[in-house]
């Protein structure tokens, strides 16, 4: 069901911001509200001043998740038609050509909407450009660089509206700012060319015995002078300056299921019995093993028999978990996950990722910025565990009905323990959830019981207040 958009102070600066200014940066956290202000902005650009469509850019799992869901929550953008620009060729010429309000394609995909238009001698179609995680522009150069950043490029001149959104607009240093600067002033504030902002604000540090073998270093001076430089353009928010250090700043990262999967998810919700594309067939004895495998099926593997074997059936979560590693922008992760076949995927499709195993040396390790994911269980990273020096995000891959270990796993990084060693920074706490299946059931279950709980705990505090 739908709700009213109401949206925070600092979300009220964002959309006042990108009005005023025509192109602008808004470096914003994940779970801070971008996709919503991006939407009001959208709106409010359409009906009081006839701007539109609007053409979203985003990585592929957000361009097919996010976007077309955040439209569906609330009541205030119901209005707005979606075309997702994206599957097949066929599909991404209907969806071109179909009229709507917001248009919205995968970075991957702008060379072939280059040559689409360019074929048929389209002129560009979008007023409004929306760049969503804005970092994947950052190797565009006027020479070389990055081919899907000189794609979009070919059409700056079109663009009466340039939104950059990301939550760390530098990742790797100052370096990544000036390719994104570049939609967004063409080159005015940080030079006309990589190599001018080079010369300008670095020094180059010779590493190897050849002399391509240089590294750019930034001038002292550096950071503050592109700071100042871009300051009326670019409008940065941060988490600290809005939510309480005290409590944990909670995000829901909504996935969707492919057809295939959602199919055999309904299968075993309904028939307790589904069968996969190999002809291999899983079958859950009762309602309590049909939860368990709902919940498997949710995060995108299913054991398939007693000894543990499992088929993969979708990648959804990991891709979400991705988006979540990019937007952290080297931050470490803390992860943690419920079933083998998870800690399987996640090793698989992050290579540098770790699992927690007890030994001094990995917290050590984790806790030095060693390793930039680590795989907790809950049942295994209980109490006594200190990682807060390494992060200050957790990740809940998998959902699962225990409380207990949920607070815990939580307390390992938590507000208190971040305070405590120096660190006064918001803890997140992102749970990937998958659209209409059991992940929101088991949540609402451990957010009841919570409730339960404090109730308790605050009447014991008071009764022994008055004593």
């Amino acid at each position: 069901m739908s709700r009213d958009f109401k949206p925070w102070p600092y979300q009220e600066l964002m959309i006042r911001f990108a009005l005023k200014n025509k192109r602008c940066g808004l470096f914003v956290p994940m779970g801070m509200g971008k996709t919503s202000s991006a939407l009001m902005i959208i709106q409010i650009l359409k009906d009081l001043y006839g701007e539109g469509p609007a053409l979203v850019i985003a990585p592929l799992a957000v361009a097919r998740n996010a976007w077309p869901s955040e439209v569906r929550k609330w009541s205030d953008f119901s209005h707005l038609k979606v075309s997702p620009i994206l599957g097949s060729t066929k599909e991404r010429v209907k969806a071109l050509h179909t009229k709507a309000d917001v248009y919205v394609i995968n970075y991957n995909n702008l060379q072939w909407l280059d040559n689409y238009l360019t074929s048929h001698n389209y002129t560009w179609p979008f007023p409004v450009v929306v760049a969503d995680e804005s970092t994947r522009l950052k190797s565009f150069r006027t020479r070389q660089g990055s081919k899907r950043a000189k794609a979009l490029a070919k059409f700056t001149n079109f663009f009466r509206r340039f939104i950059a959104l990301t939550g760390t607009p530098s990742p790797n240093g100052l370096n990544d700012l000036w390719g994104q600067l570049w939609f967004i002033d063409n080159g005015q504030r940080l030079g006309k060319s990589f190599t001018a902002f080079h010369e300008r604000w670095f020094r180059p540090l010779r590493v190897g015995a050849t002399a391509a073998a240089v590294q750019w270093v930034p001038l002292e001076y550096a950071q503050e002078q592109i700071q100042n430089a871009i300051s009326d353009v670019c409008l940065s928010i941060k988490a600290e300056d809005y939510f309480d250090l005290d409590k944990p700043h909670f995000v829901n990262v909504e996935v969707e299921l492919p057809d295939e999967a959602k199919a055999l998810y309904n299968d075993m919700e309904r028939e307790l019995f589904i069968e996969l594309a190999n002809a291999t067939t899983v079958e859950a004895a009762n309602a309590a093993a049909k939860t368990v495998k709902c919940l498997q099926l949710a995060n995108g593997a299913i054991y398939t028999d007693d000894t543990h074997n499992w088929q993969e059936v979708h990648t959804a979560k990991l891709d979400a978990l991705a988006s979540i590693v990019e937007e952290a922008a080297g931050e470490p992760l803390l992860v943690a996950y419920q079933f083998k076949t998870d800690l399987a995927r996640i090793l698989e499709a992050f290579p540098k990722a770790r699992a927690f195993d007890k030994c001094p040396e990995t917290v050590e390790a984790f806790n030095n910025g060693e390793i930039p994911m680590l795989l907790v269980h809950p049942a295994s990273a209980g109490h006594g565990l200190s990682l807060q020096d390494g992060s200050s995000k957790l990740v809940f891959f998998s959902q699962w009905w225990n409380l207990e270990e949920y607070l815990q796993v939580i307390e390992r990084i938590g507000p208190m323990r971040q305070l405590q060693a120096g660190h006064p920074r918001v803890v997140t706490v992102y749970q990937i959830l998958a659209k209409d299946t059991i992940d929101y059931v088991a949540l609402a279950k451990k957010r009841s019981k919570r409730e339960v709980q404090d109730m308790l705990l605050d009447y014991l505090r008071n009764k022994g207040e008055k004593k």
